[in-house]
Parts: structure tokens; sequence; C-alpha cells
């Protein structure tokens, strides 16, 4: 039977940018996005984070830097009662990658391909799941992989982002308010 899920970007949405960030001590959870992956927990969402790390691929620090990171991070959720279902990420840089990773990969939002692969890993009904993301490319990619609801997540100061060019792109400027699209068990609304 098709899931629901809640696509979650990183940088920007669980934790503040800080540009590259690979050690705990740089890593400052957003205010909100512990309630909000509660309660899409509870309500049977799986929470699937999708998240471009081109600092690997420019060589600012190395996939298991990320690794480790990741670890302590789900950790801190499962001290709080979320399980996070999975982390896709993307090393590859089209143009500044190092190596192996100077490529344009499918993974690399805007491109869907974490999206995708998330949906055939865990048969994920993509119209009836919620993407957040805090860029443009985030919301092109959730558009790309048909996610019913697409929503740009801004500090209210910086509402100057192009999202008008990201189609029916709604603007959320804290992470709470993303529970009023979460459902039992319709598709969410788009505006």
């Amino acid at each position: 039977m098709p899931r629901r899920a809640l696509f979650l970007d990183r940088d920007g949405v669980i934790n503040v940018d800080h540009s590259y960030v690979y050690h705990q001590e740089d890593f400052e959870f957003i205010d909100g996005v512990f309630e909000l992956c509660s309660k899409a927990k509870h309500l049977g969402y799986l929470i699937v984070v999708v998240t471009n790390q081109a600092g690997i691929g420019r060589g600012y620090y190395k996939e298991q830097d990320f690794q480790k990171l990741t670890e302590w991070m789900l950790d801190i959720f499962a001290s709080k009662g979320i399980i996070i279902d999975d982390v896709y990420y993307c090393p590859y840089h089209p143009e500044h990658g190092i190596g192996k990773y100077k490529k344009d990969a499918a993974c690399r939002k805007p491109q869907p391909g974490m999206i995708l692969q998330a949906a055939r890993d865990y048969n994920i009904e993509l119209g009836n799941s919620i993407l957040v993301g805090d860029k443009e490319s985030d919301i092109l990619a959730g558009i790309a992989a048909g996610i019913g609801c697409n929503l740009l997540y801004v500090k209210s100061s910086e509402k100057s982002m192009n999202a008008k060019e990201a189609g029916e792109t709604v603007i959320i400027t804290k992470l709470t308010d993303v529970v009023k699209y979460l459902n039992e068990d319709s598709v969410p609304p788009k505006k």
C-alpha cells in the first residue's frame, strides 16, 4: 500500500545553514523542527531527508564526516521519540566538484533523483506527500518529482526569494506552519 512522506531538506530546514555544516558544534536545529516531525510521525508520514552536499564534492569534508554528523542528528531525533526513516544525499557538483564528484548527477536538486529513489525504496505516493525546502532548487525538485505540496520555508525577513517562479509554491515562515498541511488521509492542500 502506498505511503505518504514528509520530505525535508537539511541545511536551512532541519538546521541553520551556516554553509557546509559538517561538525556537531556548528549544527543548530531550527525552531519547530522536532514538533513538526513528531506531528508528522503521529499522522503516519514517513520522514525522509533529501540534501545536496556539495561540500563533499568540493573537498571541504569527506563522506565519512557527513555520515558521522548524520548519525548524531538521527540520534538526537530518536532521543525525542522521532525516527527519521532515511537520509538521501547528493555529494556531486557539476562545476566545482573534484575528481569523481564533478558531474551533473540526477540526484542533485533541482533534479528529482533523490525523491524518486525514496519513492521507489519506500513505495511513497508522491502526490499525497509534502516537501519542505528553503531554496528554489528544493521546490523545483519536488515539483519535478510530482510531490503534491511543496512548501518554501523562509525567514520572515527574507521573503525576496523567487518563489513566484516555482509555480504553486506556498511560502511559510515557521516550520510549525507545515502542520496545517499535514492530514490524516487526503491530499494536502496546495494553497
